[in-house]
């Protein structure tokens, strides 16, 4: 081996042995800022002497001495990880008010009880009555499912709830939210690192889509899904029974894997098979072209059109807190 093809061997070695260190370092100190008990101070310092280690590690393999760079870290790490592995959800915690419960539901052959149906009356996002509520639905009186897509500021995510409607003009809506303590904030990088928990929350429309479209200034479209009856019955039910599962097993939301639209894409794959994997199921603001691509959504228009008879924000703002809040909003939807 000539003494050049030595040296780049060596330096192609020193870089991917430094990526091997960085990544794992850079994941470490988000994972210590969100998780490590105690103050912003003290999480500071956990990051600023994680940060430390890992860049004298770094020193040391850049100075030829490998051994101690890699294995030193490498031990680190796999402390981490066992730290890491042993951070389990809870649904013990201080909850903010808009998620403090967990829908539940019995199934009594077609009839249903939902226990913990969000009823709130939103003057602002600060200001609201709290109403918790049981209602009973009947799956053989069960008619329609829309799907919901709600953006606050990029085109490529959106929030998505599923309306049920049934033939009495009774609806409820299901939504996967981020179960946050009274003192967080959301954020989608800290849904990386087990910061929220998981919550199904079933709402009135009036609640959880007028809190969107009036209250957090929110643009908001609603799509009529094309579903078999037996389909809709098993979505409903599905999100019962996921519901139901997160009170004896709560988990941790995560902004890619576990939300509101890989949950939805599971139970539906349960239902109707095998569905395409698809850029968009990630990117959760272009799910009514996935939708639309798989059939779900009425062909003898265009998504445009679907998209712009869709939009209700504006009826949804006019009509406020009427009584025929869930009849104005679609109006003009095909």
């Amino acid at each position: 081996m000539t003494p050049t093809i030595a040296s780049s061997l060596r330096a192609t070695a020193a870089v991917f042995t430094t990526l091997i260190i960085i990544f794992p370092a850079i994941w470490g100190g988000f994972a210590l800022w969100y998780q490590i008990p105690g103050g912003q101070s003290f999480k500071g310092l956990c990051v600023v002497l994680w940060g430390a280690f890992s860049f004298a590690m770094l020193i040391a393999l850049w100075q030829g001495r490998i051994a101690l760079g890699v294995i030193a870290f490498t031990v680190a790490l796999i402390g981490m990880l066992l730290w890491w592995t042993r951070l389990t959800p809870t649904n013990d915690h201080d909850w903010a008010d808009d998620v403090a419960q967990i829908t539940t539901g019995t199934v009594d052959g077609s009839r249903v009880t939902l226990h913990n149906v969000r009823n709130f009356d939103w003057r602002s996002q600060t200001d609201y009555t709290q109403r918790w509520e049981t209602r009973d639905y009947d799956l053989d009186r069960l008619r329609t499912v829309d799907m919901i897509m709600s953006y606050w500021s990029r085109r490529a995510i959106a929030h998505m709830l599923i309306s049920f409607g049934f033939d009495a003009g009774t609806r409820v809506v299901f939504s996967v939210e981020v179960r946050r303590q009274n003192t967080q904030a959301f954020s989608e990088i800290g849904g990386f690192f087990k910061e929220f928990g998981l919550s199904i929350i079933a709402a009135d429309e009036r609640d959880v889509v007028r809190l969107r479209t009036n209250v957090r200034g929110e643009d908001v479209f609603l799509y009529r899904l094309q579903l078999p009856q037996q389909a809709m019955r098993s979505l409903f039910l599905g999100y019962v029974g996921e519901a139901n599962s997160l009170v004896d097993s709560p988990r941790f939301y995560n902004t890619i894997t576990v939300n509101c639209t890989t949950l939805v894409y599971q139970m539906m794959k349960r239902i109707v098979g095998r569905l395409p994997l698809d850029y968009r199921l990630l990117f959760s603001g272009y799910l009514p072209e996935y939708v639309y691509r798989v059939g779900g959504l009425d062909r003898r228009y265009s998504l445009e059109e679907l998209r712009q008879r869709g939009r209700i924000t504006e009826r949804a703002r006019i009509s406020d807190r009427s009584e025929s809040f869930s009849a104005d909003i679609r109006r003009g939807i095909p």
